[in-house]
């Protein structure tokens, strides 16, 4: 069954894609439709993965996976939080994010660089589900001086995990895909995706 993701990140395509796996579900981003993305006027992440999937399931009328994530620093009261995407000015542009956190964080000590990534998925059946299945999942860490690696997206250069003491950008996509936000969530979503079949 085709699934639309509520996305057109390329990177979070990949992860989810690989993250579903074989389970009978075909993730299509809602690029590959011609839908834009959705404006994100809410103020928690819950409902603006419910405005993104609703949006995509509107639009083309399948199934939509909506994904609301960023990263919350506990030292800047929980920024970027939801504006993760655009902390830096420009949507999507990570490098500008990147520095724009690591000159806020200037100064602060590691004891105090404590963050977290956190995700909500959430999928509609169909544009007017009133049941949406929603599922979240968080990674605790903390933000380093400098960026390591290269690979993943986002913040990921900048995030470190203390129990494989590397960046997320230096951990291999598989062990990142079952430790991360994202990963966790989908796990929980996972169980409950039977209703697709």
């Amino acid at each position: 069954m085709k699934l639309v993701l509520a996305s057109g990140n390329a990177g979070k395509l990949t992860e989810l894609r690989d993250l579903l796996g074989d389970g009978g579900l075909q993730l299509h981003a809602q690029s590959d439709f011609g839908v834009a993305d959705a404006q994100e006027t809410a103020s928690t992440f819950v409902e603006n993965a419910l405005i993104k999937a609703r949006h995509a399931a509107h639009a083309t009328g399948l199934p939509a996976l909506g994904d609301d994530s960023g990263l919350c620093v506990d030292a800047l009261d929980g920024a970027p939080g939801l504006y993760s995407a655009r902390y830096g000015g420009v949507h999507g542009d990570a490098s500008r994010n990147i520095a724009r956190l690591l000159s806020e964080l200037q100064g602060v000590p590691e004891a105090r660089r404590g963050a977290r990534f956190y995700c909500v998925l959430v999928v509609l059946r169909s544009a007017y589900d009133p049941q949406p299945l929603i599922a979240e999942g968080a990674w605790e860490g903390r933000i380093l001086e400098q960026p390591r690696g290269d690979r993943g997206f986002g913040y990921d250069p900048v995030f470190f995990d203390p129990v494989n003491a590397c960046s997320a950008a230096e951990l291999d996509p598989a062990i990142k895909n079952r430790i991360s936000h994202r990963g966790r969530a989908l796990a929980t979503l996972k169980q409950h995706l039977a209703v697709f079949s």
